[in-house]
């Protein structure tokens, strides 16, 4: 990348005026930042590294920046010229010929341009939406299924070896709701009058499934025991939301490795083992009845109970066994994408890897704030205690997969999301995903038209073409250079979005510049290169995307 063949100058310079006694030191941290400037007016990149050298050196940032540009060495000629500016900046203007091997670079590496080995196969588990399979999908676990399968995407494509997991929560109280919940409403359809309590599920999908289990039962689950009743209407209940659950995360892009039923660690007695396990090192103690883990010792506010006086054991025991097997099954790094609502969670679960000795930068969780669903700009009332919320499976339905993952990654996920149904459906540029999508088709549509005209861009590289880069042109390189060091940032830091941000700036040029320039221009040179060039910013929109989860159609 470009930004590297810069900072790679800058270290050789410094070494290069130290040993002429221009400078003292003869090395600049490593904290030197290259950018690209704000205003083109700044070159086309900037560096720190005279401010930052200076307590070193100590020099005038100036004067170290004046000596650093006298000992650059450009082998490449890639530089049209240098200044120094405002207390120490060095500001980089580079030849626009400069620009044309980036082209290269990017069909050379075809699907690969972007990627890395910055993960160096480092074994990494991303767990994500698990869902109770009390209930459908609703649009707020879509982002978090969208989050989690794109960090997963991305981490694979620099290097990680990464396992996708979905844990499902089918042990305890909330199952034992659900079964309440499913039988209160089949004794009702079987003719009784049921009051039905607070705290159990209300929505009309528990309705068919007390009609389902009623049509499969008739009135023989009546004379069971009631507890005998409500175990079947549990399990039954249980096994066809999460068979929903698996449809529904199917028909939206999202595949697992590994789905992982929290009752098998109780079955396989791994709960009873981890619990026993502390109590012998000293860190779950016996108070009032039930036991308890020494959480404050390791940064939690409080200690937890593990075991209720009663003997149930609480969600945090399971959660200790799981998360310990989680390390025993060799993931060098653990990431759980929650509900922004579980982040008081967080402190927990690092005291007790704390206590585990692990290292806490193996362990991450990303927290998913709420999507605010609207039509047409009018928000659509939602309430998951009512049962009155919109599936994601309804939005999906309604938008396709597409639409729904890329809006759902163009914010933060630490930010709230407005996601207007209108505006997802639409074919315009007021969509995202469609704005993106459509510069993938209409170049697919340009070389298409270009082989008629029998012009082959891919056997053409830039060098064919002699003439003058259109400053539209620039920019359209400079963002695909950019291209690799995006998707760094977004594995590094977990963070999708700047995937989709960089599309939509990419497109934006794109769009800028198709709208002032004919690709398929009279003189047959410059139809190449600029074939060649659009084919570029094909293949990065392709890679973006499916890194994203989204398709990238050839006809819209």
């Amino acid at each position: 990348m470009m930004k590297e063949t810069i900072r790679d100058m800058l270290k050789t310079a410094v070494k290069a005026a130290a040993a002429g006694k221009k400078l003292p030191v003869d090395s600049i941290p490593d904290a030197i930042d290259v950018e690209e400037p704000k205003f083109e007016s700044h070159g086309d990149f900037s560096s720190n590294a005279a401010m930052i050298s200076a307590p070193v050196q100590k020099l005038p940032p100036r004067v170290i920046a004046q000596a650093i540009i006298d000992h650059i060495q450009d082998s490449e000629g890639v530089i049209e010229k240098m200044e120094v500016a405002g207390p120490g900046f060095i500001n980089f203007f580079i030849r626009p010929d400069a620009w044309r091997p980036v082209l290269d670079q990017i069909h050379e590496k075809g699907d690969l341009y972007g990627s890395s080995n910055f993960g160096k196969g480092r074994a990494v588990q991303v767990e994500f939406v698990s869902a109770n399979p009390t209930g459908p999908l609703h649009v707020g676990h879509g982002r978090g299924a969208a989050v989690g399968d794109s960090v997963a995407k991305i981490l694979s494509f620099i290097g990680y070896s990464v396992q996708r997991e979905y844990y499902i929560n089918d042990s305890g109280r909330q199952i034992r709701t659900l079964g309440n919940s499913v039988y209160l409403r089949y004794r009702e359809l079987s003719g009784e009058k049921i009051e039905f309590p607070d705290g159990l599920y209300k929505g009309d999908y528990i309705i068919d499934l007390a009609q389902s289990v009623r049509d499969l039962q008739g009135d023989s689950l009546l004379r069971k025991p009631e507890s005998e009743a409500v175990g079947f209407c549990a399990r039954y209940a249980a096994d066809i939301i999460l068979k929903g659950i698996r449809d529904d995360l199917a028909a939206f892009n999202v595949e697992f490795d590994r789905w992982y039923s929290e009752q098998g660690l109780y079955d396989s007695g791994s709960v009873d083992r981890s619990i026993q396990s502390f109590r012998n090192r000293g860190l779950i103690y016996e108070k009032d009845g039930a036991l308890w883990f020494k959480t404050s010792e390791h940064g939690d506010e409080k200690d937890r109970v593990v075991v209720k006086s009663g003997g149930e054991t609480t969600y945090f025991a399971s959660d200790i066994a799981y998360h310990t097997e989680k390390y025993e099954r060799g993931f060098e790094r653990v990431i759980d994408v929650w509900g922004a609502d579980h982040h008081g969670y967080i402190p927990r679960i690092r005291s007790f890897l704390t206590a585990l000795d692990i290292d806490q930068e193996r362990f991450d969780v990303i927290l998913v704030k709420m999507v605010n669903l609207l039509r047409g700009g009018v928000q659509i009332a939602m309430s998951t205690r009512a049962g009155e919320f919109v599936t994601l499976k309804e939005v999906v339905g309604e938008v396709g997969s597409d639409a729904a993952r890329f809006i759902f990654l163009t914010r933060h996920y630490e930010s709230p999301l407005d996601f207007d149904l209108e505006v997802a459906k639409k074919k315009s540029n007021d969509n995202p995903v469609y704005y993106v999508q459509y510069v993938h088709a209409r170049i697919c549509s340009i070389v298409a038209r270009g082989l008629e005209r029998g012009i082959d861009a891919g056997t053409a590289g830039p060098e064919k073409h002699s003439g003058s880069i259109e400053p539209e042109e620039i920019r359209l390189i400079k963002l695909m250079n950019r291209y690799p060091e995006v998707v760094l940032h977004a594995g590094r830091r977990l963070e999708p979005h700047r995937i989709t941000y960089f599309l939509t700036e990419l497109a934006s040029a794109f769009h800028t510049y198709y709208n002032k320039h004919r690709v398929l221009a009279d003189d047959i040179e410059l139809t190449r290169f600029r074939l060649y060039l659009v084919l570029a910013v094909r293949k990065i929109i392709k890679n973006g995307l499916e890194l994203l989860g989204v398709s990238a159609p050839e006809k819209m």
